[in-house]
């Protein structure tokens, strides 16, 4: 039996290059562990032999950076679904309220983008559908890189804003909603199947931020499921071609993940839980004003450093969803 060639594949050696660093990532931060739980030994050795209390600082935050650095391990131990490892299809769309919504959805945006690039994921704009005025109306992103999926899936769901509407000359107070869909990115290897038949395609002319053509043709690929309703665009390659090629992939995610939630859904009824899993319900708040708070409510974690979460450290709401994840399963 002939070996498979990765490399004919761009995306296979990119995926076998992505489990590699991530293996040798673990092994580096395996061996980092081991390293500072002996130089704290050393140092309670130094203690013991000569007596030297001025250590004694040195090894409390010796063992406190041990122990975040072992919470920030197990993290990564924790995500052992065969598709935790995998890229991430994230689509954000505003709710209701027009502008303000669109902006929302628009901040978010940021938000993901710059926690992705800290990361050192590479983030890819699919299909990008500006606002009227300010904004968003849909956005969909690739980001690319090892457990991407695993991280971003404590993401999906309705996220709440709560603040003075820079929209409104009056300066009231607004309350706009945004919606986070995440899904791994699905490769041949997954059989999910789909009916030529059960698809409606069309194409349209390609636009970017600010509304400017990409070019002149209608390169832009749009396929909505028939069955199921499931809609997915790309427009970030100039040939429609290729545009349809991530489009399919894209579909193929995104039936692959509603199959899951089904499956979910069904195992929640069997266990007699009330699980509201409708648009409407927000998994997480963003208050700016009467005063400054982000809660995710699956969870409680809750910070008053808005603005750093606006630029990206959502950490620590990713760390609490998939901890309260292990704790139930």
């Amino acid at each position: 039996m002939t070996a498979p060639n990765f490399w004919d594949d761009n995306d296979g050696a990119q995926k076998v290059i992505g489990e590699l660093n991530g293996l040798k990532e673990s092994v580096t931060r395996i061996q980092g562990l081991e390293n500072q739980v002996e130089d704290i030994q050393v140092m309670m050795d130094l203690i013991a032999e000569e007596n030297d209390a001025s250590l004694i600082p040195d090894i409390k935050e010796g063992v406190k950076s041990l122990g975040d650095d072992l919470s920030n391990f197990e993290l990564q131990l924790l995500l052992n679904n065969p598709y935790d490892k995998r890229n991430a299809i994230l689509e954000l769309h505003p709710g209701a309220g027009g502008t303000e919504s669109q902006d929302w959805a628009s901040m978010l945006l940021r938000m993901y983008t710059r926690w992705a690039e800290g990361h050192g994921y590479k983030v890819e704009t699919l299909d990008y559908l500006p606002g009227d005025e300010a904004g968003i109306k849909s956005v969909t992103l690739l980001i690319k890189g090892h457990n991407a999926y695993g991280y971003l899936k404590a993401e999906k769901g309705v996220h709440r804003l709560v603040r003075i509407s820079p929209f409104d000359a009056s300066g009231r107070r607004h309350t706009s909603f945004a919606s986070c869909d995440v899904a791994p990115e699905i490769d041949d290897d997954i059989t999910i199947e789909i009916r030529s038949d059960e698809l409606k395609i069309d194409t349209y002319r390609a636009s970017g931020a600010g509304g400017q053509h990409i070019n002149t043709t209608d390169s832009a690929v749009r396929i909505t499921h028939i069955p199921t309703g499931v809609v997915v665009s790309c427009q970030s390659e100039r040939s429609q071609i290729q545009n349809r090629e991530h489009a399919m992939k894209m579909l193929r995610s995104k039936l692959y993940e509603l199959k899951i939630r089904e499956q979910e859904e069904e195992a929640a009824k069997m266990r007699g839980e009330q699980k509201d899993i409708a648009w409407g319900s927000q998994i997480r708040s963003y208050v700016f004003h009467p005063y400054s708070m982000v809660k995710d409510h699956r969870t409680g974690v809750e910070t008053a450093v808005v603005q750093a979460v606006m630029d990206g450290e959502i950490d620590q709401f990713i760390d609490g969803y998939l901890r309260m994840q292990m704790n139930q399963s």
